[in-house]
């Protein structure tokens, strides 16, 4: 679309009132400039006069959402509805992943308060009114497998299930401990595949990490599962801690066959 027509005075609001017609929420002062023919001092200083209506994700960056009434409560859309187009201007891999994702696969022990996003590089937390994004970095996040939603309202990657609990094992000090990871493994081990399991196995490729969900696993009960983690191992695996714990470190019958030392009292 061409919106150079809208050269005068309230070009960068009638640039955004066209742009959310169409359900575009999302767009780059690069973009603004473009569309109208305004010179950058002179779009954001219009961008400015528009106060609620127009959100900018980071002081540093120049780009900025467009915020309908319906989500002014919370000063920002909600982040499944621009996350994509955020990180494709930023040309970087992502995906919501952790208990962010396992929300969305109705498991949620507990509410979310921050949406989890993994990228390639550590980033700051971006805070928008009541939306929070914070980031966890891994190298070649591209490989974890992803999936989009159906009936979504726009595009977005998350990780599939099995992808989830190897991250949430991988994070798990960061996001409230091994026993946090167990409450919301539990209601996902339901919609596992047991090939899908093996890929997103293979695409993380840390056997620390698979000797602890499998451990996670077996505790579960779900011997077919666990079965899959324990052969795609390695024949020789270190032993590891599950959990960093000031509580002594032993071994339980189920934990030797993982390798790993386990905090006293957990159950085995």
């Amino acid at each position: 679309m061409n919106y150079r027509k809208y050269r005068q005075t309230g070009a960068a609001a009638s640039f955004v009132e066209a742009l959310a017609e169409t359900g575009v929420l999302t767009f780059s002062l690069s973009e603004l400039v473009d569309g109208t023919g305004l010179s950058t001092i002179a779009a954001s200083g219009q961008l400015l006069r528009l106060g609620e209506r127009v959100v900018r994700v980071s002081p540093r960056q120049p780009f900025f959402l467009i915020v309908e009434s319906s989500c002014r409560p919370m000063g920002a859309p909600p982040v499944e509805w621009w996350l994509d187009a955020y990180f494709r201007w930023l040309h970087h891999p992502y995906y919501l992943a952790l208990q962010s994702a396992a929300e969305t696969y109705n498991s949620a022990p507990q509410a979310v308060q921050v949406t989890q996003v993994i990228t390639d590089i550590p980033r700051r937390e971006i805070s928008l009114g009541r939306v929070r994004i914070r980031f966890f970095a891994k190298r070649q996040p591209e490989r974890t497998p992803v999936q989009q939603p159906t009936n979504a309202y726009a595009p977005i990657r998350i990780s599939t299930p099995e992808a989830t609990a190897l991250d949430l094992v991988r994070y798990a000090s960061r996001i409230g401990g091994m026993g946090r990871v167990q409450e919301t493994l539990r209601p996902l081990l339901p919609s596992f595949r047991m090939s899908a399991l093996k890929s997103a196995l293979d695409a993380e490729d840390i056997p620390a990490v698979a000797q602890r969900l499998g451990y996670l696993i077996d505790m579960e009960g779900e011997d077919h599962l666990a079965e899959i983690v324990h052969r795609w191992l390695p024949s020789r695996i270190a032993r590891v801690s599950l959990e960093a714990s000031k509580l002594p470190l032993t071994e339980t019958a189920r934990s030797r066959r993982w390798r790993l030392l386990v905090p006293e009292g957990r159950s085995s």
